[in-house]
C-alpha cells in the first residue's frame, strides 16, 4: 500500500516575494500546502517602546518608517492622536485639514501603485510594474518639493504642517491628477481581461466575510470579502466629512475582487483630491497654540524669539494632560491606529500601535491552506503587507 508524507519547507525571509523579511513555515502535501505558519520579527525596531523615551514632536520621524511606503499616512494617524491628547483638534486651521487630506489620498494611490507593481510582478507581469513605477516617481517628486524627502517625508506636525505648499505645487497635483485615471485604465487593459491574470486571481485566496470580520481584517482585504467599513466615512476626521467619494466593495472574497478595488479606490482618490484643491483657501498652516505648535521657519530663521521658542519646544516638550485616547484612520492597506497615554510628562507614556499589516497577515494561513504552492505568491501580494509595520 502506497504512503505519503508531507514536506516542510520555508518560505523567506530572503524570498523576494514575500515583500520583506517574512518567513512562511509551509507543510506541503505536493504542491498543496496543507499548514502554513507565518514566522515575523526580523525586522523588530522598537519603535512603540523608543516613542516612551522622546518627547511627542521627537517621536514623529519614527512614524515614517512603519509603513514606509506610506509614510505620511502613518504621521496623519500620531499627529492627530497626539491632537486629540491634547484637545487641541478643534483648532485646525482650515487649510492645514484640506491639505492633509490631499496629501493622505495622494499616499494612497503611491502606496497602491507600489502593491500593484509588485502584485502584477509576483504573478508573471512586468509591464505593469514599469508603468507603476512611472507614475509613482510623480508622487515621489511631489514628496520631494515639499519635504525635502522621497521616501520617508515628515511633513505633518502637530498643530498643523511644517511648512505652507511650495509655489506651483497645486498645478503638478491637477496635472497628475488629470492623467492618473488614463493610467489605471492601461493597467486594467493589461490586466483585467487578461486569461492569465484571470486564472491566477480569480477564485484564489478566498476569505468569507464573517471570517474577514473575525480576523480582524480592515482595509481593501476587508471590503474585497462585501464589507462596507471606510474609516474615512463612518469615523471621520480631519474633514473627510466635508468630501463625496464612494466605499468600494466587491463580494467575491478573492484576490480578483481585491484587485479591482484599489484601482477603483485610487479613481476615488483622484476624486477627493479635486475637491480638496477646490477647497483650499490661503490661511494659517498651523494652530493658533504657542506652547505646543512649532514656529514657521522663516520665524526660526529671521528671529531670536523665533529659535528660541523652537529650541525649547524640542528640548522640553509640552506636557498633555494625564489621559488616554485612541485614533485611528483609514489607511491604504487598512485601520491604521494610535493608542497612546500620557502620565503628564513630555513624553508619551504609552505608545501602541495598532498596523493593518500586522493583523491582515493573520488571514494568511486561512487563505492558503488547501490551495497550491503558486498561490501562496498571489495571497500574499493581495493582503498588501509591509513589514515595518508589521515588526514595528
Amino acid at each position: 500500500m502506497a504512503t505519503t508524507e508531507t514536506m516542510t519547507i520555508n518560505m523567506g525571509p530572503q524570498h523576494p516575494s514575500t515583500h520583506g523579511v517574512l518567513q512562511l513555515v509551509l507543510e506541503l502535501d505536493g504542491e498543496t500546502v496543507v499548514k502554513a505558519v507565518p514566522h515575523i520579527g526580523f525586522l523588530h525596531r522598537g519603535v512603540e517602546k523608543l516613542s516612551e523615551n522622546r518627547s511627542y514632536h521627537r517621536a514623529l520621524p519614527l512614524t515614517d518608517r512603519l509603513d514606509y511606503l506610506a509614510p505620511m499616512s502613518n504621521n496623519l494617524g500620531y499627529v492627530l492622536a497626539v491632537e486629540k491628547l491634547l484637545g487641541i483638534t478643534d483648532q485646525i486651521p482650515e487649510r492645514a485639514k484640506v491639505v492633509r487630506v490631499m496629501m493622505a489620498e495622494l499616499t494612497r494611490i503611491k502606496s497602491h501603485l507600489v502593491w500593484l507593481a509588485t502584485h502584477a510582478l509576483d504573478i508573471g507581469a512586468m509591464t505593469v510594474f514599469l508603468y507603476c513605477f512611472r507614475e509613482r516617481e510623480a508622487i515621489m517628486d511631489m514628496y520631494e518639493k515639499l519635504s525635502g524627502a522621497r521616501m520617508t517625508s515628515n511633513y505633518f506636525r502637530v498643530g498643523g504642517l511644517s511648512l505652507d505648499l511650495p509655489e506651483g505645487f497645486e498645478n503638478d497635483v491637477r496635472d497628475f491628477i488629470d492623467a492618473m485615471p488614463g493610467h489605471i485604465d492601461t493597467y486594467e487593459g493589461l490586466l483585467t481581461g487578461n486569461k492569465i491574470w484571470q486564472k491566477r486571481t480569480i477564485g484564489v485566496a478566498k476569505i468569507s466575510a464573517e471570517d474577514a470580520i473575525d480576523i480582524g481584517l480592515t482595509g481593501p482585504a476587508l471590503r474585497g470579502s462585501g464589507v462596507d467599513w471606510d474609516l474615512r466615512r463612518d469615523n471621520p476626521y480631519t474633514g473627510y466629512e466635508d468630501y463625496d467619494f464612494k466605499v468600494i466593495t466587491r463580494d467575491g472574497c478573492d484576490t480578483f475582487d481585491r484587485y479591482k478595488i484599489r484601482l477603483d479606490e485610487m479613481r476615488e482618490s483622484c476624486k477627493i483630491i479635486r475637491q480638496a484643491l477646490e477647497k483650499l483657501q490661503p490661511g494659517p498652516i498651523l494652530a493658533d497654540v504657542p506652547s505646543v505648535c512649532l514656529p514657521e521657519k522663516k520665524k526660526v530663521v529671521n528671529s531670536i524669539e523665533g529659535l528660541i521658542h523652537q529650541f525649547k519646544i524640542i528640548t522640553e516638550g509640552f506636557k498633555p494632560e494625564p489621559g488616554e485616547v485612541y485614533q485611528g484612520i483609514e489607511a491604504p492597506k487598512g485601520e491604521l491606529g494610535y493608542y497612546m497615554v500620557s502620565d503628564g510628562s513630555a513624553n508619551p507614556f504609552r505608545m501602541k500601535i495598532r498596523p493593518p499589516s500586522f493583523v491582515n497577515l493573520q488571514a494568511l494561513p486561512q487563505m492558503i491552506e488547501g490551495a497550491l504552492l503558486a498561490d501562496v505568491i498571489a495571497a500574499i501580494g493581495t493582503l498588501d503587507i509591509v513589514l515595518g509595520e508589521i515588526d514595528r
